[in-house]
């Protein structure tokens, strides 16, 4: 096993293959699975696959701390940002789709042959 390091004598931090991780320990996605964040800890081990060119932390799950929700102000922050998106500076229609940056205006706004 070419990555298999628990002690981290080689790679610094203790390094596992793909898919060989002991429990007690998750990546970060997988944490998020369960509703966690790993709440400011260092990574306790690595995993290594495809040649050493792809890494994923792990960190402890028996450490990991509930994920944050947003607050009712941060959600209506949110709304208003993404309605912005969706209201076109032109006619000020608000669209059911977001208004394409590149041209900066509505589908119904912009010039016939578009800009590419």
């Amino acid at each position: 096993m070419v990555f298999y390091d628990p002690t981290g004598s080689k790679y610094g931090i203790p390094t596992y293959p793909f898919k060989m991780a002991p429990s007690g320990l998750a990546t970060v996605r997988q944490l998020r699975a369960d509703g966690l964040r790993p709440g400011g800890q260092t990574p306790a081990a690595q995993i290594l696959w495809r040649r050493g060119d792809r890494k994923a932390f792990l960190y402890r799950v028996d450490l990991a701390k509930p994920k944050r929700t947003a607050t009712p102000a941060q959600r209506a922050a949110v709304d208003k940002a993404l309605t912005a998106r969706r209201t076109c500076p032109t006619c000020a229609e608000l669209k059911p789709y977001y208004i394409p940056r590149r041209t900066g205006a509505c589908l119904d706004c912009e010039p016939a042959g578009g800009t590419r």
